[in-house]
């Protein structure tokens, strides 16, 4: 078959080699296109190119470059004197992506391609239009010299005071056609002086083969490691249940711009004893897992998702927060940066398109290099060369920082080197080891006599529950420490407990005696609360003990709340009820909250929100499809290829017996377009075109220039230059 085009290529490539480009290029078959003229321009479109580009390595990066540099059509010698010898083993890769294609006269590369990588490429020069005896270079005088070698890795552009007056190394170059004036201050280096000068090479370094990795401690035991990990494990898993008990108890208000509030993260990040960016990166995962949502009151509340989370086997609760984090483009670390302080966490403002698949570039690595710690610094290298990305940049260190501390806080490393539970996440296998490495429960807790309780292990989840009503953690690690107060004891209360129960729970639970002043502590406070209670009008409060009330007129702490007596009993005041309750607390009473027949307002407030969960979407990035996807698309474009030839075959019969003006699809316009501007550009087309009444024409046009749905053509019948919108064109025929 003869090879005339990139359409023409893909046309020849047999089912095998179709498979490896979609592999590659996953977004080329999202969705099928419907033959293979639609699949040449979409495997040609600047977006799906330059996801291409930015999943290359650095030499494979350097050596498309010096493919574009190369005049078409160029050999795999051609490319290999510009960059090195093991450039050929490159090319199949690049031939398989479909960066460049085999025709009969050699090597090309989709036009697209080359303007995609720019006028200057590796910092070189346009061509030079004159013919240059490159050997004068060797006799350039000093001046010259001096010149042409700062230009020589550019930029290739340099100025000059005035082009019409220039010095004398400058007009030795202009005359040898070494310098070309492109305006009155700026002259421009010719890509074959620029690559005489290179010693014939495209870089100045031939970025062959990875950095070597370095290493903070090299791990001998595998144990030591999982060691660590399933700590991190333990601890991240108790991070989530305190977050989303803390907040079904006292939600947060999401802000206007959607998002955490400072003070709320601050708060949040003290409750658990972390700080501010772990804490948010927790919040984040809950967000991303379904397990927490902003609901319509603007409330950040767990989902009932939550409740079935709690009673999952801790290897199911860490797969369903990695899966999430593995495949997310919210990257939290950016909460708290300095180069965006005002980005919140649970906010719109924290998706990066590469976040997905930097994390899996990372733990790729992690996996590759896991006889050690790799320090960050080399980490940051070695993934730079392999997503060089310089399109866009590159991959900003601080991203892979981020997902190696994150890595950290999860488990899926231990002391910096990949665990067996994370290659196993990344292998898709059973994670099943988690549960058995998992320190087991412990249903009882050491009460001392300080109102203090130490748990020596990680609580069932009914006594976690119970301790989180009843005691503030107070330290963490291999045990916890739990410190009972009044506020605590109020707190319990508030929820439905009452004093006896409370004692009851304490002494069935604890392994050591009921210290007595732990015993009035609880007495005391349940005696004390719901004495006082708090109504509604805006707000009234009414204690039968007269010298309360009479104390709390005095309290010069409460002269802001307006009080008003109307009863030897009975107050009124003119804040809501939950600020009246508040400010009385801080003031040291404990007051209970009553409806308007006099019942007392207490019982468990542990919220769900009551809207479906909606976690953030996923921007930019393409799931890698699976074998059968693959094998379906084949067939998929097999088929519609079958169908486009047969319909065209049958047009084109009609056409000649009636006589009528060309017809082609829009596909296949595009491709003949294309075709005819890349290979013969000299000769004349005949279209039909569409005007804005829907009456077709019949033009003759010697075509430009083709882009953003447009052809710039010259129109014969009129002589100038016009634009001719693609959708318009009715059909295209050579003349």
């Amino acid at each position: 078959m003869e090879i005339r085009s990139f359409a023409d290529y893909l046309r020849g490539l047999d089912d095998a080699a179709l498979l490896r480009l979609f592999t590659h290029r996953a977004d080329l078959i999202s969705p099928v296109p419907p033959d293979m003229a639609s699949l040449a321009v979409r495997a040609s479109s600047a977006p799906s190119l330059a996801r291409a580009i930015d999943s290359l390595n650095a030499w494979q990066f350097q050596v498309l470059e010096a493919c574009a540099v190369a005049s078409e059509p160029f050999t795999e010698k051609i490319v290999a004197a510009l960059t090195d010898k093991p450039a050929i083993f490159v090319i199949p890769g690049l031939i398989e992506r479909g960066l460049i294609y085999p025709a009969d006269d050699g090597l090309r590369m989709p036009t697209t391609l080359r303007e995609l990588l720019g006028n200057e490429v590796a910092q070189l020069g346009p061509h030079s239009m004159a013919k240059l005896n490159l050997k004068k270079l060797t006799d350039a005088p000093p001046s010259a010299k001096k010149i042409l070698e700062a230009m020589a890795w550019g930029p290739p552009r340099g100025t000059v005071t005035d082009i019409k007056k220039p010095g004398a190394g400058v007009q030795w170059c202009l005359e040898e056609g070494f310098l070309i004036p492109y305006s009155q201050t700026i002259v421009v280096m010719p890509r074959e002086v620029a690559i005489a000068l290179r010693g014939g090479k495209v870089h100045k370094e031939q970025r062959v083969n990875s950095p070597e990795a370095s290493y903070a401690f090299t791990a001998k035991d595998r144990k030591n490691i999982n060691s660590a990990a399933i700590a991190n494990v333990t601890t991240f898993l108790r991070w989530v249940e305190e977050v989303l008990n803390f907040w079904a108890q006292d939600p947060p208000t999401a802000l206007r711009s959607g998002g955490l509030g400072v003070r709320d993260l601050k708060a949040l990040a003290l409750h658990i004893g972390v700080d501010e960016s772990c804490a948010a990166f927790v919040a984040e995962l809950c967000y991303i897992s379904a397990l927490l949502t902003i609901d319509p009151d603007d409330r950040i509340l767990p989902t009932t998702n939550f409740d079935i989370w709690l009673t999952q086997r801790p290897s199911d609760k860490w797969l369903t927060l990695t899966s999430a984090w593995l495949s997310t483009s919210r990257v939290s670390g950016l909460v708290g940066n300095e180069d965006s302080k005002n980005v919140a966490p649970l906010g719109p403002e924290l998706d990066r398109v590469n976040a997905a698949s930097v994390r899996s570039l990372v733990l790729s690595l992690l996996r590759d290099h896991r006889e050690g710690a790799i320090t960050p610094d080399s980490m940051v290298a070695i993934a730079s060369w392999h997503r060089p990305s310089k399109r866009i940049g590159g991959i900003h260190p601080s991203h892979i920082l981020f997902t190696l501390r994150e890595s950290e806080w999860l488990g899926v490393t231990g002391q910096g080197v990949i665990s067996d539970y994370g290659l196993a996440l990344i292998e898709q296998s059973s994670l099943e080891q988690i549960d058995s490495d998992l320190p087991e429960d412990v249903d009882h807790i050491l009460i001392q006599s300080d109102n203090t309780a130490i748990a020596p292990g990680p609580l069932a989840q009914e006594v976690a529950q119970e301790m989180a009503l009843l005691a503030d953690v107070e330290s963490r690690g291999g045990a916890t420490v739990f410190r009972f107060t009044d506020s605590t004891i109020r707190r319990a209360l508030d929820h439905g407990k009452t004093g006896d129960e409370i004692t009851k729970f304490l002494k069935a639970t604890s392994k050591t005696p009921m210290p007595q002043p732990l015993e009035y502590l609880i007495a005391d406070v349940a005696k004390k609360h719901g004495k006082l209670r708090v109504g509604s009008t805006t707000s009234f409060i009414r204690c039968e003990d007269q010298s309360v009330i009479v104390a709390i007129l005095s309290d010069k702490k409460l002269d802001g709340m307006g009080f008003r007596k109307i009863a030897a009993e009975v107050l009124i005041s003119d804040l809501e009820v939950d600020d009246a309750v508040n400010v009385l607390r801080n003031a040291g009473y404990l007051p209970a909250v009553e409806d308007s027949k006099g019942i007392l307002l207490s019982g468990a407030r542990i919220m769900r929100s009551q809207s479906k969960a909606r976690p953030p979407r996923i921007v930019g990035e393409i799931d890698t499809p699976t074998d059968i996807v693959l094998e379906g698309a084949v067939r998929v474009l097999r088929t519609g290829e079958k169908s486009s030839h047969r319909q065209s075959t049958l047009r084109n019969i009609s056409s000649s017996a009636l006589g009528e003006l060309p017809r082609t699809t829009a596909n296949e316009t595009l491709e003949l377009l294309s075709h005819h501007l890349t290979h013969s550009a000299d000769k004349s087309l005949s279209i039909g075109y569409a005007d804005n009444n829907g009456l077709i024409s019949h033009r003759i046009i010697d075509p430009l220039k083709l882009s953003a749905g447009t052809l710039l053509a010259r129109d014969h019948a009129t002589g100038e230059i016009t634009t001719f919108r693609i959708a318009r064109i009715t059909g295209v025929a050579s003349l």
